[in-house]
């Protein structure tokens, strides 16, 4: 599994459905997604509860398989992978930032973020020592030995973004990360974003519902009933 060229999508979906089941009746909760997604782009994926954004964010990171439709990563066609290859792929490519962050309350922040790491076989002084490096690259680093329950929210949530980061992943995904946050700490978590996770050679998707932010995106992709009805660099007047 080569890099993908620079020209390549770091995101490439054709076709993409997916339906569930409710009792006998299939509900179909996509209908035929063909998006790419670009490296060096902070974006958007917006849109009502219900609209498939879960759905379609699940299937791009591998979590959730299409009912059809084809998905590259970074050149890779994810769905032809074992099930061993796709774990090993999102374990090596993808970071996940989640809105309730899950750190592990047993443990402190260094060894929180350094999952990843540890995860992929590296030793735990060397996973710790790297974790510690992107604590202080987001400013936290004097909180490297504190428990979750002894951090704020907002130490918590570096930690959080930390832990996405790394294992220096090419796809980073972020479920409502300013959700929680008032106005002024929202942008300064998408400030670190930009700053951290937006490089040439990466790609960075938002799921929110947040107004406040839309500005900060380089694209917006809004879904609608399982279909994508926008796509563009700003909202239209009537979202």
């Amino acid at each position: 599994m080569s890099d993908a060229a620079p020209s390549q999508p770091a995101i490439r979906t054709r076709g993409v459905t997916r339906d569930f089941m409710a009792g006998s009746q299939a509900i179909t909760v996509l209908h035929g997604i063909d998006v790419d997604i670009r490296a060096g782009e902070l974006t958007y994926l917006v849109g009502e509860s219900g609209s498939g954004k879960t759905t379609l964010i699940s299937i791009m990171c591998g979590i959730l398989y299409p009912t059809n439709g084809e998905v590259e990563v970074f050149g890779t066609d994810i769905y032809r992978l074992s099930d061993a290859e796709l774990v090993a792929f999102r374990l090596r490519n993808i970071g996940f930032i989640f809105q309730q962050y899950n750190l592990i309350p047993s443990i402190d922040a260094a060894s929180n973020a350094a999952v990843p790491l540890i995860a992929q076989g590296m030793t735990r002084a060397e996973a710790r020592a790297r974790a510690v490096e992107m604590l202080a690259a987001l400013n936290i680093a004097d909180q490297a030995d504190k428990l979750p329950s002894q951090l704020s929210g907002g130490q918590q949530q570096r930690v959080a973004i930390a832990r996405a980061l790394v294992h220096r992943p090419r796809l980073v995904v972020c479920d409502e990360p300013t959700a929680a946050l008032d106005a002024r700490s929202g942008r300064r978590v998408m400030d670190l974003l930009r700053a951290v996770a937006v490089a040439p050679d990466r790609a960075c998707i938002i799921v929110t519902h947040d107004n406040r932010i839309f500005d900060l995106a380089d694209r917006i992709l809004r879904l609608e009933d399982g279909s994508i009805t926008h796509d563009g660099a700003h909202m239209p007047e009537d979202h």
